[in-house]
Protein backbone atom coordinates (compact mmCIF):
# COMPACT_ATOMS: atom_id res chain seq x y z
CA UNK A 1 0.00 0.00 0.00
CA UNK A 2 1.45 3.26 -0.73
CA UNK A 3 1.07 6.32 0.87
CA UNK A 4 -1.10 8.15 -1.39
CA UNK A 5 -3.24 5.43 -3.11
CA UNK A 6 -4.22 1.91 -2.07
CA UNK A 7 -2.72 -0.93 -4.16
CA UNK A 8 -6.40 -2.06 -5.16
CA UNK A 9 -6.77 1.47 -6.96
CA UNK A 10 -3.38 0.94 -9.15
CA UNK A 11 -4.89 -2.16 -9.84
CA UNK A 12 -7.89 -0.94 -11.02
CA UNK A 13 -5.97 2.32 -12.96
CA UNK A 14 -4.79 -1.10 -15.20
CA UNK A 15 -8.55 -2.00 -15.39
CA UNK A 16 -9.36 1.50 -16.48
CA UNK A 17 -6.73 1.39 -19.17
CA UNK A 18 -8.79 -2.03 -20.09
CA UNK A 19 -12.38 -0.09 -20.34
CA UNK A 20 -10.52 2.86 -22.01
CA UNK A 21 -9.00 0.62 -24.98
CA UNK A 22 -12.02 -1.21 -25.29
CA UNK A 23 -13.80 1.56 -25.79
CA UNK A 24 -11.23 3.25 -28.47
CA UNK A 25 -11.87 0.41 -30.37
CA UNK A 26 -15.26 0.35 -30.03
CA UNK A 27 -16.02 3.96 -31.06
CA UNK A 28 -13.26 5.34 -32.58
CA UNK A 29 -12.36 2.13 -34.75
CA UNK A 30 -14.90 -0.18 -35.42
CA UNK A 31 -17.91 2.05 -35.82
CA UNK A 32 -16.35 5.72 -35.37
CA UNK A 33 -18.99 7.60 -33.29
CA UNK A 34 -17.10 10.35 -31.74
CA UNK A 35 -20.24 11.52 -29.47
CA UNK A 36 -20.78 8.01 -28.31
CA UNK A 37 -17.12 7.67 -26.77
CA UNK A 38 -17.02 11.35 -24.95
CA UNK A 39 -20.84 10.61 -23.52
CA UNK A 40 -19.28 6.84 -22.18
CA UNK A 41 -16.68 8.37 -20.17
CA UNK A 42 -19.26 9.21 -17.67
CA UNK A 43 -20.34 6.40 -16.68
CA UNK A 44 -16.90 4.64 -17.48
CA UNK A 45 -15.59 7.29 -14.62
CA UNK A 46 -18.53 6.86 -12.16
CA UNK A 47 -18.09 2.96 -12.56
CA UNK A 48 -14.28 2.81 -12.61
CA UNK A 49 -13.97 5.40 -9.15
CA UNK A 50 -16.33 3.49 -7.06
CA UNK A 51 -14.93 0.28 -8.35
CA UNK A 52 -10.96 1.25 -7.10
CA UNK A 53 -11.88 1.54 -3.39
CA UNK A 54 -14.16 -1.37 -3.38
CA UNK A 55 -10.89 -3.39 -4.96
CA UNK A 56 -9.50 -1.48 -1.92
CA UNK A 57 -11.69 -2.75 0.60
CA UNK A 58 -12.37 0.56 1.49
CA UNK A 59 -15.43 0.91 3.97
CA UNK A 60 -18.09 4.10 4.11
CA UNK A 61 -16.60 7.12 5.33
CA UNK A 62 -12.57 6.87 4.92
CA UNK A 63 -12.38 10.14 2.66
CA UNK A 64 -8.88 10.01 2.50
CA UNK A 65 -7.96 7.18 0.71
CA UNK A 66 -11.78 7.05 -1.02
CA UNK A 67 -11.19 10.31 -2.95
CA UNK A 68 -7.64 9.83 -3.78
CA UNK A 69 -8.10 6.54 -5.16
CA UNK A 70 -10.80 7.76 -7.31
CA UNK A 71 -8.67 10.42 -8.73
CA UNK A 72 -5.99 8.66 -9.35
CA UNK A 73 -8.41 5.97 -11.51
CA UNK A 74 -10.25 9.02 -13.45
CA UNK A 75 -6.84 10.75 -14.13
CA UNK A 76 -5.47 7.37 -15.93
CA UNK A 77 -9.03 6.24 -17.28
CA UNK A 78 -8.83 9.77 -18.92
CA UNK A 79 -5.64 10.09 -20.16
CA UNK A 80 -5.87 7.04 -21.73
CA UNK A 81 -9.18 7.71 -23.33
CA UNK A 82 -7.80 11.60 -24.21
CA UNK A 83 -4.51 9.64 -25.42
CA UNK A 84 -6.92 7.34 -27.92
CA UNK A 85 -8.64 9.89 -29.38
CA UNK A 86 -5.53 11.96 -30.23
CA UNK A 87 -3.66 9.42 -31.45
CA UNK A 88 -6.98 7.79 -33.76
CA UNK A 89 -7.70 10.87 -35.13
CA UNK A 90 -3.65 11.59 -36.01
CA UNK A 91 -3.08 8.31 -37.77
CA UNK A 92 -6.16 9.51 -40.06
CA UNK A 93 -5.07 12.90 -40.33
CA UNK A 94 -1.27 12.19 -41.29
CA UNK A 95 -2.64 9.06 -43.19
CA UNK A 96 -4.80 10.12 -45.58
CA UNK A 97 -4.22 9.74 -49.23
CA UNK A 98 -7.11 11.39 -50.57
CA UNK A 99 -8.38 8.12 -52.12
CA UNK A 100 -10.84 7.62 -53.85
CA UNK A 101 -11.72 11.42 -54.41
CA UNK A 102 -8.14 12.90 -54.74
CA UNK A 103 -5.16 11.47 -56.28
CA UNK A 104 -6.59 8.46 -58.19
CA UNK A 105 -4.50 7.17 -61.06
CA UNK A 106 -6.37 5.21 -63.72
CA UNK A 107 -3.85 2.98 -66.35
CA UNK A 108 -0.86 5.52 -65.23
CA UNK A 109 -2.05 8.79 -65.72
CA UNK A 110 -3.57 11.08 -62.72
CA UNK A 111 -7.23 11.20 -63.22
CA UNK A 112 -10.02 13.89 -61.06
CA UNK A 113 -8.25 16.36 -58.57
CA UNK A 114 -5.46 16.01 -56.26
CA UNK A 115 -3.83 16.93 -52.66
CA UNK A 116 -1.06 16.05 -50.83
CA UNK A 117 -0.91 13.15 -48.40
CA UNK A 118 -1.92 14.34 -45.32
CA UNK A 119 -3.91 17.17 -43.87
CA UNK A 120 -4.30 18.81 -46.79
CA UNK A 121 -6.03 16.09 -48.63
CA UNK A 122 -8.43 16.43 -45.08
CA UNK A 123 -8.32 20.08 -45.84
CA UNK A 124 -10.01 19.27 -49.36
CA UNK A 125 -12.18 16.57 -47.92
CA UNK A 126 -14.04 18.85 -45.68
CA UNK A 127 -13.73 21.72 -48.57
CA UNK A 128 -15.51 19.25 -50.57
CA UNK A 129 -18.14 18.75 -47.91
CA UNK A 130 -18.79 21.93 -46.20
CA UNK A 131 -17.40 24.56 -48.63
CA UNK A 132 -19.46 27.66 -46.64
CA UNK A 133 -18.93 26.42 -43.16
CA UNK A 134 -14.78 26.67 -43.54
CA UNK A 135 -15.26 29.94 -45.31
CA UNK A 136 -17.58 31.16 -42.71
CA UNK A 137 -14.80 29.78 -39.22
CA UNK A 138 -12.37 31.63 -41.63
CA UNK A 139 -10.17 28.81 -43.17
CA UNK A 140 -9.01 29.49 -46.69
CA UNK A 141 -5.73 27.05 -46.65
CA UNK A 142 -4.83 23.58 -45.37
CA UNK A 143 -2.24 25.17 -42.31
CA UNK A 144 -5.47 27.22 -40.94
CA UNK A 145 -7.33 24.20 -41.34
CA UNK A 146 -4.65 22.48 -39.13
CA UNK A 147 -4.76 24.65 -36.82
CA UNK A 148 -8.77 24.68 -36.35
CA UNK A 149 -8.73 20.90 -36.88
CA UNK A 150 -5.74 19.99 -33.60
CA UNK A 151 -7.54 22.85 -31.65
CA UNK A 152 -10.98 20.67 -31.87
CA UNK A 153 -8.91 17.28 -31.04
CA UNK A 154 -7.33 18.52 -28.05
CA UNK A 155 -10.40 20.35 -26.60
CA UNK A 156 -12.00 17.00 -27.51
CA UNK A 157 -8.87 15.32 -24.98
CA UNK A 158 -9.53 17.86 -22.20
CA UNK A 159 -13.18 16.81 -21.99
CA UNK A 160 -12.58 13.51 -22.14
CA UNK A 161 -9.92 13.93 -18.80
CA UNK A 162 -12.19 16.60 -17.34
CA UNK A 163 -15.77 14.14 -17.68
CA UNK A 164 -13.66 10.82 -16.84
CA UNK A 165 -12.21 12.41 -13.75
CA UNK A 166 -14.89 14.37 -12.10
CA UNK A 167 -17.08 11.46 -12.92
CA UNK A 168 -15.03 8.72 -10.88
CA UNK A 169 -15.08 11.25 -8.38
CA UNK A 170 -18.58 11.17 -7.61
CA UNK A 171 -18.06 7.30 -8.16
CA UNK A 172 -16.16 7.70 -5.36
CA UNK A 173 -18.00 10.12 -3.20
CA UNK A 174 -20.75 7.88 -3.51
CA UNK A 175 -18.50 4.76 -2.36
CA UNK A 176 -18.19 6.67 0.32
CA UNK A 177 -21.61 7.67 1.27
CA UNK A 178 -23.07 4.11 0.06
CA UNK A 179 -20.33 1.76 0.05
CA UNK A 180 -19.66 -0.90 2.55
CA UNK A 181 -19.97 -0.06 6.13
CA UNK A 182 -17.25 -1.55 8.71
CA UNK A 183 -17.86 -4.75 10.51
CA UNK A 184 -18.63 -4.01 14.24
CA UNK A 185 -16.40 -6.70 16.42
CA UNK A 186 -19.20 -8.99 17.85
CA UNK A 187 -19.25 -8.83 22.28
CA UNK A 188 -17.80 -11.54 23.77
CA UNK A 189 -20.10 -13.61 25.24
CA UNK A 190 -19.34 -14.75 29.05
CA UNK A 191 -18.96 -18.87 29.38
CA UNK A 192 -21.89 -20.79 30.20
CA UNK A 193 -22.06 -21.92 33.50
CA UNK A 194 -21.36 -25.34 34.10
Amino acid sequence: MSRFFDRGAIVAAYVGIGMAVTMAISFLLVIPIEPAYVLLSIPGGLIIGYYANARSNRTRGEWRRILPNALLVGAVTGLTLAAFVLGVKALFFFGDSGFPDFNRVENGVAVGPTCVSGGDCVYHRYLLAEPGHLADAGITDSASFANVYWEQQWSSARLLLGTTTGSALIGGFLFGVAGPRRQRLAPRSAPAPA
